[in-house]
């Protein structure tokens, strides 16, 4: 499953930054996303089970904080186009 959606979220990212806006993005899903990863990685603490599944969730981590930069980035050039209208 990390691994799917560490090859899928490259896609994503590109396709947000490419189309400059923010619409049809839900930053609120992309911060559950975070959390579930974080929880993925308190729960291999807990469990006393660390091992290197946790570097996949650290990639996965850094690509959603990638993906939410760029959401800001497009909200803000979404704000600077409805200016100019």
């Amino acid at each position: 499953m990390l691994l799917c959606f560490a090859a899928s979220w490259p896609f994503n990212i590109r396709k947000s930054y490419k189309s400059r806006t923010a619409l049809g993005k839900s930053i609120a899903f992309e911060i559950i996303i975070e959390i579930g990863y974080f929880c993925g990685i308190a729960a291999k603490f807990l469990n006393d089970k660390v091992d290197f599944v946790i570097a996949f969730y650290v990639l996965d981590i850094c690509l959603v904080a990638t993906d939410m930069v760029l959401y800001f980035r497009n909200r803000k050039l979404d704000r600077l186009r409805a200016e100019q209208n």
